[in-house]
């Protein structure tokens, strides 16, 4: 820990030696979050600051961030292609499987921290953040920017940081902690569905998704049913409900899901820790960090990732407009989900696939391959391909009972994408990558080969 707080200090007095940064980021809940914390606390350090949304970094937007022809931080991106960054002066602050180690790189895997769960990107931007101020000394953790952690919890949540265990682990829990010390976070054990804050306890279920359960999610009349049964008012919100009527519909959930055969891990996501935001308004979707990433992500899938980075900053423009974003993606996935039920998951030896095509936008066919995780087969990684203005994006989902097998998605999409002539990464659960058109065929058959390798191994 000490060794990664040098290193985080010392990025931070490197870039203070500049007068303008330009912030790159990640189009994403963590991205937008780690973004927003860099370029806040570069004003403040009275730095002029511009933040840049990309969904990667390839060799056609390296060259364009080239020709800025100013140090660059990149937050949540640009681990995985250190070697391209030649020619730019950059600072890294990104929790992805990197490349290799770099002296302005901050990244939890070359500390023996696993980026997939321990330090998100907006978490280790967050650190750096922390020693950007004159003056500042190593260990102080009275510093100004201590006001951003909240938001750096939301970017750890959105990661889904906290999902294998419904808690946050690692050193996002140490920054938790310090969030709860502060009177900034309360920490509670809840139902983590969307909608807690927000929404009557119907529409929080039938709009739940993660997990689907059939009968329940989409279907307003199997809610209603099973509301009616329990006793409990439908049009109630969640955070309004009486301790034991929660407790008998997260019984009955649980009941259901298990009839239905869903994963036990899934089962065991329902509930788990949830992380609230004390100084943002209650019945707000900004006063669950789940729900405020939620929120983020609605704005980044659509390319407006500029409106995400307002909500955080408190935009109430920003705020109306994602609400409206968050509709309309809630109606996308729905309608992703029915076509996969159409469609159908084709199996290889060791993995599973569908083929969107512009049937799903790629912005959101990872989260879709997640969802129907459970229509498949478990023992296997979902793959999931969806056309895209830079050739064909692809999507990976593991268990984390296959990742204890052996399985390294990013590992292996990174292998198989650049041997098409693509580009892939991320994390051992979940990973992504952009290859050619018409070579998904024999990415499939590098893929499926490299993971039965991993497997064997």
């Amino acid at each position: 820990m000490n060794e990664l707080l040098r290193r985080a200090a010392e990025i931070a007095r490197q870039i203070l030696k500049h007068e303008e940064v330009l912030v790159v980021t990640h189009i994403d809940a963590d991205g937008i979050t780690a973004g927003t914390i860099a370029h806040t606390s570069l004003l403040r350090a009275g730095i002029e600051s511009r933040i840049k949304f990309v969904k990667q970094l390839d060799e056609v937007e390296i060259e364009t961030i080239k020709d800025k022809n100013t140090f660059v931080w990149f937050t949540d991106i640009g681990s995985g292609v250190i070697d391209l960054l030649e020619g730019i002066e950059f600072a890294i602050t990104d929790h992805h499987v990197p490349q290799r180690s770099h002296p302005m790189q901050l990244n939890p895997h070359d500390f023996g921290y696993d980026g997939a769960f321990e330090l998100s990107g907006a978490t280790t931007t967050y650190l750096v953040s922390r020693y950007l101020r004159n003056g500042t000394t190593l260990f102080d953790y009275e510093i100004d920017n201590s006001d951003l952690l909240p938001i750096s919890i939301v970017g750890a949540v959105g990661d889904l940081q906290d999902s294998r265990w419904g808690m946050l682990k690692g050193l996002n829990r140490e920054i938790v902690m310090e969030g709860k010390r502060k009177g900034q976070i309360e920490i509670i054990r809840d139902l983590r569905f969307f909608g807690k804050q927000t929404r009557p306890v119907a529409k929080m279920l039938e709009y739940n998704s993660d997990p689907f359960i059939p009968g329940i999610t989409g279907n307003e009349a199997g809610v209603l049913n099973l509301l009616d049964s329990l006793g409990v008012d439908p049009w109630v919100r969640w955070i309004d409900l009486e301790i034991d009527k929660k407790r008998k519909v997260v019984s009955a959930l649980v009941g259901l899901a298990m009839d239905f055969g869903i994963p036990y891990t899934s089962i065991l996501r329902m509930v788990g820790e949830c992380y609230i935001l004390i100084n943002e308004e209650e019945g707000t979707e900004k006063r669950d960090a789940m729900e405020f990433s939620t929120l983020l992500n609605a704005t980044a899938r659509y390319n407006e990732a500029e409106v995400g980075m307002g909500v955080c900053l408190g935009d109430v423009r920003a705020y109306r407009r994602a609400r409206t974003l968050l509709q309309n993606h809630r109606r996308n996935l729905s309608d992703g989900i029915k076509f996969v039920d159409r469609e159908g998951i084709e199996e290889l030896e060791n993995i599973q696939y569908f083929h969107a095509r512009d049937n799903i936008p790629d912005t959101i066919v990872g989260i879709v391959a997640g969802m129907c995780f459970y229509k498949g087969n478990r023992e296997k990684p979902i793959v999931a391909f969806a056309e895209s203005d830079k050739g064909v994006k692809v999507s990976a989902r593991a268990t984390y009972r296959l990742v204890e097998k052996g399985v390294h998605l990013a590992k292996a999409l990174k292998k198989a994408a650049e041997s098409v002539g693509g580009v892939g990464g991320g994390h051992s659960v979940a990973a992504g990558a952009t290859i050619p058109e018409g070579k998904e065929d024999e990415f499939l058959k590098i893929l499926d080969r490299v993971i039965g390798e991993q497997l064997k191994r």
